[in-house]
């Protein structure tokens, strides 16, 4: 019992200590779990909406529609547990100039269900579900109406999409067509889509750019009212999938086998069924076109014969009455009037030579005759030639048919292909990333804390622990006093750490999140398992340095560990054998000398625990100053234009003359841009349908005329790149890289998230969802998007344009018609505020679908996400460094408090002895923030090469600022922490202090 009281009589004495080891581990586990609860929670939140509304799995897409035979074939897939057909049309409207939306059917199977928000479901026809963001953009309401335009493009499949039924046979009958929904629409509710999670008041709608292949709004309308049997997309959901969290290695493992097999056993043989399919469609249309030709020519000859007939009919009976007329006078001239009447009563017989003769004087004769035989001969030959006409068109039809109905392709997908989903699940991975990162700093700083404060504590009951052990208690049973000590100190801490980890930390993310994202059902959630293996961690780690502190005292024999610890011996440091140094130094300066030098392991914890908390602050604002920078470098240093505009291809000519005839711009270069993936090629052949499965990235792709390639380093600084270390990169010199026909240049942003570089096979997709595979020629430096530039022959050459051969030295108008230059980039003059305006009018215009100030790009990028983050780093470090460098002081202090009894002996005042001893600290404290800012650079390259986000590359710098910052705030730390150790030297005690241990 006695042993006990001692013990806890120990603990009281040593409640310093206690504080410093239970902060030390509170601070480390709510990093460690702090940052990966809040990543959790959202990943699991996200989760279980995904699965609530059906997010599809899988996602297949044709160029010429699913039929249903196709949908059938899906659903006879192994593993495919519903399959659930989708009808969309793209429609226009004015909304402050043209806007485009899709129009798309809320599925009847439970896949892809919109999330109400706001009033009810649409259920009737010319009632729609719109995103709060058209709400916000458009000032509408629920009960508004709206009228929709189809766009011509929303048919284009249905020239080609006659073919299965509606029965779902195979058998093909002509009859589908295209969706059409209706025009004129009601607004009765607000939904969130599950396939965009963006916040439209968050950071997300500031930044985010629209290429033409994208729509600006989805409206979601009941089946009711949507006509035509042609699908435009069929979604899937996988057996299992739902039972595995969407973000983890084993879900896309589930989905990948499903997607194996639609790619090897459905998706050859389905193209090539559907394209016979519409050739069949084609060759019954062309046997329909000459049935119902034949048809017509067949009555247009009949009647053509019967108007002949009627023409001979008359031209006989004329030659019948003239041969009559002359047998009667010829009789006349004979025997008798009887014979003359018989014979006047016989009509003479004409032999055919002579009924023909006589026929053509007749109509010789006769204009009105001739008139008429020429009318029947001229319809004649006009029918025969419209019959040769007709079967010469038919018969090219035949022979075109095969040309013009181009290979039918599938494109399998999964989620990661969905932007809001992959941009989420980045965003997620990349803080987990830091989180995962910065409580390995935490723990060495904690273990080497402890060490320190564990050592002292066993050391100054040296004589202590040898009674007890020449008392006959085991050296476990001793230890154990030191061991439950510390261990009670990291339960404590660590209890308080889960509940930052777990509540506080999360619930500060969370906040910054939901400003990024809109997650419903959104909660709180604690990781038992994570949870203690957190603090076991730490209490590993600090038990074990509190072991090595035992052992290094308690292999003594109790005899040796009940006398004072030997001083130890003198020795000269290094400063002492420069002698012009030393010899100017004073008494003091040397002692302070010594003491810093002589003590290896005070000067190497001290120096070890600031420099680390150093190089967290150092690290927090290095990631904060290069987020703070991405969007100066990328809109004024590597985008050299001042504005991009963006059109219709429809409103492309209105939209250069409109911004031609405004006088601002000062040169410009005419693009085509779309939206599309970059895909690695890593797996499969680059026709594959199927993305993602070695990573994908959506792109900007920007092809540029053949007779500008060189005009684009005016409007884009093009600088190759090379991968470095450390989040270093090297960058090529300026003006260098030059695009040719030999592949593409893409942005650093996306070959660093994709790990592609100059040489490498990526697959392609363009705005029409075309896919090719394409060489990388070189890769170019670029913070913010991932663009990819190609030339217009290259483009060619990979889609597979009717004027691949002939776009690069042909001059012809059907070559200038190969693609439609739908955007410009200029430079403008003027103002940054002034160039920011004219881009806003711009987008008022009717011919103008997006207008881009590159000024207004660069005042207003900001990421609030990796702000905050940075910001709750920075504090838990500044919390390290506080807790670290009043361990180290009162250690110090601790250790040496004979000798500062010695000093109050010899004479020193109080200042004398706070000056004494603080400044070792100071100086300790300088050498570590000299270490510690340099590692802070390193360390925080380190992480930003785990930043792989979309669209965003991390260029690392530090500001000289920053530096300062980080030196400052340690030094105010310490300074701070002489406030709290002055008063323990005050209450120094000469006599008891001096005092001899014997």
């Amino acid at each position: 019992m006695a042993f006990v009281k001692d013990m806890l009589r120990m603990w009281a004495h040593s409640w310093k200590r206690f504080i410093s080891i239970a902060m030390i581990t509170l601070l480390g586990v709510a990093v460690l779990t702090g940052i990966y609860a809040g990543c959790r929670d959202a990943f699991r939140s996200t989760d279980r909406f995904f699965d609530a509304q059906g997010l599809h799995d899988v996602q297949v897409l044709s160029t010429a529609g699913l039929s249903n035979g196709d949908i059938a074939a899906l659903r006879k897939v192994n593993g495919v547990a519903k399959v659930q057909a989708e009808r969309s049309q793209e429609v226009t409207f004015d909304l402050d100039g043209r806007k485009s939306a899709t129009m798309q059917e809320i599925g009847t199977d439970g896949i892809d269900q919109p999330y109400l928000q706001e009033g009810r479901m649409p259920k009737k026809a010319g009632e729609i579900a719109v995103t709060r963001k058209f709400i916000r953009d458009s000032g509408k309401h629920i009960g508004s109406r709206l009228t929709v335009t189809p766009e011509s493009a929303s048919s284009d499949t249905s020239d080609t999409s006659d073919t299965n039924g509606a029965d779902g046979t195979n058998e093909t009958n002509g009859t589908d067509e295209a969706p059409s929904f209706p025009t004129k629409l009601t607004i009765v509710g607000v939904v969130l889509d599950p396939q965009n999670l963006s916040n439209p008041d968050g950071y997300s709608a500031m930044t985010s750019f629209r290429s033409t292949a994208t729509t600006d709004y989805t409206f979601f309308a009941p089946s009711d009212g949507v006509t035509g049997t042609l699908c435009t997309s069929a979604t899937l959901l996988v057996k299992g999938a739902a039972a595995e969290s969407t973000f983890d290695e084993s879900y896309e493992n589930t989905v990948k086998q499903v997607t194996d097999r639609i790619d090897g056993t459905v998706k050859t043989d389905r193209q090539k069924a559907r394209r016979q399919e519409l050739l069949d469609a084609g060759n019954r249309k062309i046997a329909d076109a000459r049935a119902e030709a034949d048809k017509k020519f067949a009555d247009a000859q009949s009647q053509i014969d019967a108007n002949r007939q009627q023409f001979n009919q008359q031209v006989d009976q004329i030659v019948s009455m003239q041969a009559g007329a002359a047998a009667a006078g010829a009789a006349a001239n004979g025997a008798n009037a009887g014979a003359a009447a018989a014979a006047g009563a016989t009509t003479p017989q004409l032999d055919e030579t002579t009924r023909e003769t006589m026929r053509e004087t007749i109509i010789a004769a006769s204009p009105e005759l001739t008139q008429a035989k020429q009318q029947l001969d001229q319809a004649q030959s006009q029918l025969n030639e419209q019959k040769a006409s007709t079967e010469q068109t038919l018969k090219t039809k035949e022979n075109e048919l095969k040309t013009s109905i181009p290979q039918v392709r599938w494109y399998v997908q999964d989620r990661q292909q969905l932007g809001g989903f992959s941009a989420l699940k980045s965003d997620l991975d990349s803080i987990q990333s830091l989180g995962n990162a910065f409580p390995v700093v935490f723990l060495l700083v904690a273990v080497m804390m402890s060490l320190t404060a564990m050592a002292r504590m066993v050391e100054e009951d040296r004589s202590l622990i040898g009674t007890y052990v020449g008392l006959g208690y085991g050296r476990l049973a001793v230890a154990s006093r030191y061991l439950l000590f510390a261990l009670l100190a990291c339960l404590i801490g660590g209890g308080l750490g889960l509940i930052a980890g777990f509540l506080g930390i999360p619930a500060f993310l969370l906040v910054v999140l939901q400003g990024m994202y809109v997650m419903p059902g959104l909660r709180l959630e604690y990781d038992w398992l994570y949870g203690s293996l957190g603090i076991a961690l730490f209490v590993v780690g600090v038990l074990a340095a509190t072991i090595y502190a035992c052992v290094q005292e308690m292999r003594q024999t109790p005899a040796a560990l009940m006398r004072p610890k030997a001083p130890r011996a003198g020795s000269r440091i290094l400063l002492e054998r420069i002698r012009p140094v030393w010899n100017r130094i004073g008494f003091l300066g040397k002692v302070t000398a010594r003491n810093i030098f002589r003590f290896k392991s005070r000067l190497i914890m001290t120096v070890g625990g600031v420099a680390g908390c150093t190089a967290l602050i150092v690290c927090g604002l290095a990631i904060n100053d290069t987020v703070a920078d991405l969007g100066i470098k990328q809109y004024r240093d590597i985008y050299q234009y001042d504005l991009m505009v963006v059109s219709d291809d429809s409103d492309a000519s209105a939209m250069r003359t409109k911004v031609a005839s405004d006088g601002r711009v000062t040169s410009s270069l005419d693009v085509r841009i779309e939206s599309g993936d970059l895909t690695v090629a890593g797996s499969g052949d680059g026709d594959s349908g199927k993305a993602g499965s070695s990573g994908s990235e959506s792109i900007q792709l920007v092809a540029v005329p053949e007779k500008h390639l060189s005009d684009l380093g005016e409007m884009v600084t093009l600088q190759p790149v090379s991968s470095g270390i450390l989040g270093t990169s090297g960058v090529g010199k300026t003006g260098s890289l030059k695009l040719d026909d030999d592949g593409v240049i893409v942005a650093q942003s996306a070959a660093s998230a994709l790990g592609v570089k100059a040489g490498s096979k990526v697959r392609l997709t363009n705005g029409d969802g075309v896919q090719a595979t394409a060489k990388v020629s070189a890769v170019n430096r670029n913070l913010i998007g991932s663009d990819v530039y190609v030339s217009e022959t290259y483009y060619a050459k990979l889609f597979d344009s009717k004027d691949a051969k002939n776009t690069k030295n042909s001059k012809s108008s059907e070559d200038s018609e190969a693609l439609t230059w739908n955007a410009m980039l200029a430079k403008l003059s003027g103002s940054d505020t002034s160039q920011t305006d004219y881009a806003e009018s711009l987008e008022e215009d009717s011919s103008v679908m997006k207008a881009v100030s590159c000024a207004h790009m660069a005042d207003s990028f900001k990421f609030d996400l990796m702000g905050a983050v940075v910001a709750l780093i920075v504090a838990l470090a500044g919390g390290l460094a506080l807790v670290v460098l009043f361990t180290l002081a009162n250690t110090n202090v601790s250790e040496r408090v004979r000798e500062m009894a010695t000093l109050k002996v010899l004479g020193f005042f109080d200042r004398e002895v706070h000056h004494y001893v603080n400044r070792e600290m100071m100086i300790l404290t300088v050498m570590g923030v000299i270490l510690g800012l340099p590692l802070g650079r390193l360390v925080g390259g380190m992480l930003t090469m785990a930043l792989n986000m979309p669209s965003l590359y991390f260029e690392v710098e530090v500001k000289p600022l920053s530096y300062v910052i980080a030196a400052v705030a340690t030094m105010a730390f310490a300074l701070l922490v002489q406030l709290f150790v002055n008063p323990v030297l005050d209450r120094i005690d000469p006599i008891s202090s001096l005092k001899s241990v014997e």
